[in-house]
Order: structure tokens, then sequence, then C-alpha cells
């Protein structure tokens, strides 16, 4: 088993974290599945929105499984187990699909910065944030100290990375990390992906492309990306490779 399930309701992929013996910590094979899914998912037109969930009721996501890392020399540390998850929760935020973390339970460490990654998060009432990383001798490494920085107060962030406090639920709200609280958050997450998926693809995609460049997500890949969408709808285009495919010189047209 990869330890992520990909279930689609129709226009809805739900992306569910399946290791509760571990409270959902992330595995090697549960990233490499992640990466795995959101690539099909990117490539599927047919997807109009992504709600990331998990199996159980006590946690979202406790972070990194140890034994994942505990055992690797520091180069295979900071080359594959953190640049690896590093690009994989990038790939999350980067989606063209709307995406949705349903907090059923605590989000710490990876856990909380793979709901960052996701655009809207819903938090179940009984839920905790922390970044517990320090009480076992390591620092955030999948953005906890990046990402992260744009979606809470400075102060927040220090008080779980320096001090090992917990944010609850009603904290979240207030600081607008979570878009709402709920004894039901998977019912919450349900509703908001409904109003997404009544929406415009096209403009959701564009949209959410144009407010992660004004943030500084990827700007220069979303910027290319736009201009090149802009320029293969035009004659110019089609000119272009009509001529490089019959072997002449190319006619643009006037503008």
């Amino acid at each position: 088993m990869s330890g992520i399930d990909r279930i689609d309701h129709g226009p809805l992929a739900e992306l569910r974290l399946n290791n509760p013996a571990k409270m959902n910590a992330l595995t090697v094979e549960m990233l490499a599945a992640l990466d795995g899914h959101l690539d099909a998912i990117e490539r599927t037109p047919a997807i109009r929105c992504v709600m990331l969930t998990a199996e159980g009721d006590r946690a979202f996501c406790t972070g990194a499984d140890i034994n994942g890392w505990g055992d690797l020399s520091p180069a295979e540390f900071a080359r594959h187990w953190v640049r690896d998850g590093h690009r994989i929760f990038d790939r999350l935020a980067r989606l063209s699909k709307p995406t949705i973390a349903v907090l059923n339970g605590h989000a710490f460490g990876g856990g909380l910065e793979l709901a960052a990654a996701c655009d809207l998060r819903v938090m179940a009432s009984g839920a905790s944030l922390a970044l517990p990383e320090a009480g076992v001798g390591i620092v955030p490494g999948w953005s906890g100290t990046q990402r992260l920085m744009r979606l809470l107060p400075e102060a927040a962030i220090k008080e779980m990375a320096l001090f090992g406090h917990r944010i609850k639920a009603d904290r979240a709200l207030h600081f607008g990390f979570v878009a709402s609280v709920s004894d039901d958050p998977r019912a919450a997450a349900l509703a908001l992906a409904e109003r997404a998926m009544a929406l415009s693809p096209r403009a959701v995609e564009i949209a959410k492309a144009m407010i992660h460049a004004a943030a500084d997500e990827d700007r220069g890949a979303m910027i290319e990306a736009l201009g090149s969408a802009a320029i293969s709808a035009s004659a110019d285009r089609d000119e272009g490779v009509a001529a490089f495919r019959e072997k002449r010189k190319p006619q643009f047209p006037g503008t």
C-alpha cells in the first residue's frame, strides 16, 4: 500500500492519507504516491477540485515518519529527504486546480506544512497545529519557516517552533489560516469544493496562477506559463508552426 489513496467523486479528487497506525506520519512511499497522484490529477481535465483528507480521527498528519529519516547521513537527509519532500509539497501548492485540506485532527510538523501547501484549510474544533521538530533535534524542512510565514503571523510560528506550543483551532481561525472550524470538517470542505466546481475552471486556474505570482509562489514559471498561453492563442503561433512544418519562411499577419 502507498499510504495515500485517491478516490474520485466525479470532478472532485480526494487524496486520503492512510497510515492511521502512525497517525498518518509521512513515509517515503507516501511522498512518492502523492507526487504520482498530483501528476495524474494535473493531466486530468475532468478533475475540477482536490480535497486532501486523512484516515482516522486522531490526526490529519503528525509529520514525517522518523523511521524514514532517522538513519540518513547529513547529506542524504538534506539532499533527498528534505529537498524531495519540498519539491513534492511545492507540486501540491502549484497545482492548477483548487485544493482543500481537511484537518480532521492534529497537524504537526510536516503535516502542518502539507496543509499549508493547499489553497484552503478546514479544521476540526478539537484539532491543533504544531511545529515540534526542535523536540527531536531538527528544524522544519518542508517550508515551515518559508511558505508558512505567508499564512501565519511570525510570532505564532515562533511560538510553535521555538517554544513547542500548539495552536488550537480557534486561534488558527482568528489568524485566517483556516477557512472554517467545524465539528464535521469534511462536510464543510465538500461545501467549499462544490462552490469551486461551479465556477469556470479556466478562470479559476488563471486566477490561482495570478495570485501565486503576486505571492512569489513560483512567479517566474507562472508569468511564462500565462504568456505562453496567450501567444498560443494567436495567429502568429499558428503561422509559425505551419511554416516550420512546411519548411518555408513564416508570413506573420499584422496586428
